[in-house]
């Protein structure tokens, strides 16, 4: 209860939080994880990719690898507790050979995943990678 004189005039904007938009930018947007993105907004109509996740590693090639990943076409660092992973998804098109290239440098790091579609699927490593091989001419 406020007293009959108050001291001090209350502030009219009260809310200890910055004005956020309520809606996220396109920047926001692209950092969702993509289960998450399809489970909040449903299947989108994204072409078939293959996305290589692999941790930071010693030795030479990881230069290489992450200039390759950079040059994917789409490419995000996910900060976790045990350093950055790094996501380079490719679509179809004159890809196949940079996706090879990169695959060959991060093939033998611990907890490198494949994903296809942005879901590890069985066999993705033995079947749609070189599958995918088949493609370069």
């Amino acid at each position: 209860m406020l007293p009959e004189n108050p001291a001090h005039r209350p502030l009219e904007r009260f809310w200890p939080y910055a004005d956020l938009a309520e809606q996220p930018s396109e920047e926001e947007l692209a950092a969702i994880h993509p289960e998450l993105r399809r489970a909040l907004f449903g299947a989108n109509a994204m072409p078939f990719s293959i996305t290589l996740v692999f941790p930071c590693f010693f030795g030479e090639g990881f230069a290489r690898a992450l200039e390759l990943a950079r040059a994917s076409d789409e490419f995000q660092e996910v900060p976790n507790t045990r350093g950055v992973r790094y996501r380079a998804r490719f679509f179809p098109g004159e890809r196949p050979l940079k996706v090879r290239e990169l695959y060959e440098l991060i093939a033998n790091v611990p907890d490198t995943e494949v994903l296809i579609d942005d879901r590890p699927l069985p066999y993705a490593r033995e079947l749609w990678l070189p599958l995918v091989w088949c493609l370069i001419k």
